[in-house]
């Protein structure tokens, strides 16, 4: 079986627990983006300018606040950065990713908290936009997949609310399953995106382990635990969304082709819950690709999963593509003709930061500093191989730690120049935000304490200046 490359020892400078000046240097371009997207920002909600957007680049509401989640709050990240980061180094692996998952659980309840019981959990899923709102209206699930599509354009009287129009019908069917087992409103609706968007702190752990990188699973582990972006996965559908794929992804990586066809299954269902999840495939590939088999059966199965999903679709009347062409223009029937993208075109890339943390721009870096070095390292592509599978062999060889933040960096640039993602990105792409995270794991040990601390910080201080609303 060939294993995944180890990381390589940081330089002295780095191992000492000084800041690197490159790292640095990073922060520096991270925080004046964040101030020129919120001064510019402010500046157009002045001027009348629809942004459409308070608090720009945030979709959220300016109003410093505080409530019984704060110290709940505080006291889950104090206990991350101390026995916790520790006990992730040495802990068992099953006990490891359970604790992981509660841990989660409780850092993006107590956030929602901050906002209280009402505003931060039973009705962020409940008013007129949200999918809550149609759920009752669905009385025959067959009928309503089948005229789906005819109700996406606005301006009609059956029309379909914001959210579940610029969504495929998996989606609304999420919380319509919900409802017709007893998990119906806005509190069981809330707490089912709360339990599902932890997942992720299991899914992505056992994806790297399975691809050989076990040390940076326990790595990223607590980064994923302490996300600021569950500012938003708790609670909204984006918490389902992202623990959906980063489960598909997962059983991706594990061995069998069982758990390869039910991750196929997960994507297929997956890309009917968003259309911009076709970007996917991206980091579906890429992980098939680092596979330590590297079975063209996986690949196979995976597919055959993702396409069982599209004609069960398919056959009960929805077309995706069909639906896409719709949701473009339902698109620009709202207020994305009114929001300027050569504003949203860069400040997309302030709120992303704000969902990942100021950690992402140095993690990155490093990670590409990497990536340079084993690439160097492997020499020239003539000496073992020639033409495109010397290449692809060279990519996969850059191993776990950076193909996938590498993928979910260039499809994170596609939605952003694709124009279909002007503001409200901060919960859109967590989805890609916590492949992005991995980037972590090449950031030096001795750092990890001080980062997971600014990671904690900044949704601390999202969470109590603003109320942020889905």
């Amino acid at each position: 079986m060939r294993s995944a490359p180890t990381l390589r020892r940081a330089p002295a400078a780095d191992r000492t627990g000084s800041p690197h000046r490159g790292d640095l240097v990073v922060v520096a371009v991270e925080a004046a983006l964040l101030a020129a997207a919120v001064v510019v920002g402010l500046v157009l909600n002045r001027r009348g300018v629809g942004l459409h957007a308070d608090a720009a680049p945030l979709y959220a509401t300016w109003r410093p606040h505080a409530g019984w989640g704060t110290p709940l709050a505080a006291l889950v990240a104090l206990a991350v950065l101390g026995p916790g980061l520790r006990w992730a180094r040495t802990a068992r692996w099953g006990p490891l990713l359970a604790a992981g998952w509660l841990a989660a659980v409780a850092w993006t309840l107590a956030l929602a908290l901050v906002d209280g019981w009402t505003a931060g959990l039973t009705r962020r899923l409940t008013p007129q936009a949200e999918y809550l709102h149609e759920v009752p209206g669905v009385t025959d699930i067959p009928r309503m997949l089948a005229g789906f599509t005819d109700r996406i354009l606005d301006f009609q009287p059956d029309s379909w609310s914001t959210h579940t129009a610029g969504h495929p019908p998996g989606a609304l069917l999420v919380f319509v399953w919900l409802d017709r087992v007893g998990l119906g409103g806005g509190a069981a609706a809330a707490l089912c995106c709360v339990l599902v968007g932890a997942t992720v702190v299991v899914s992505v752990p056992v994806t790297l382990r399975a691809l050989g990188a076990a040390d940076a699973a326990r790595a990223v582990l607590p980064f994923l635990v302490l996300l600021p972006g569950a500012v938003w996965l708790g609670a909204s559908a984006d918490a389902v969304f992202t623990g959906v794929v980063a489960a598909g992804l997962a059983l991706l990586a594990v061995r069998g082709p069982l758990a390869v066809l039910a991750g196929g299954l997960l994507l297929g269902f997956a890309l009917h819950l968003s259309y911009g999840f076709v970007l996917v495939g991206a980091l579906a590939v890429t992980v098939s690709a680092l596979r330590p088999d590297r079975r063209r059966a996986a690949l196979v199965a995976a597919t055959a999963g993702v396409a069982a999903v599209t004609v069960l679709f398919v056959l009960s009347g929805f077309r995706w593509w069909e639906g896409y062409d719709r949701v473009v223009e339902r698109y620009y029937q709202g207020w994305a003709a009114d929001r300027p993208y050569a504003y949203w075109v860069w400040a997309n890339l302030a709120a992303l930061l704000l969902s990942a943390g100021p950690v992402l721009g140095p993690a990155l870096r490093r990670t590409a500093v990497a990536a340079r070095a084993a690439w160097l390292a492997a020499g020239p592509v003539g000496t073992r191989r020639s033409g495109w599978t010397g290449w692809t062999g060279r990519l996969v060889g850059l191993g776990p730690t950076v193909l996938p933040p590498a993928a979910a960096a260039l499809v994170v640039a596609a939605a952003d120049l694709s124009g279909m993602s002007k503001a409200e990105v901060e919960r859109i792409w967590l989805p890609f935000v916590v492949w992005l995270l991995v980037a972590a794991a090449h950031l030096p040990p001795s750092t990890h304490r001080r980062w997971l601390a600014a990671q904690a910080v900044t949704a601390l201080l999202v969470n109590h200046l603003l109320l942020t609303v889905s």
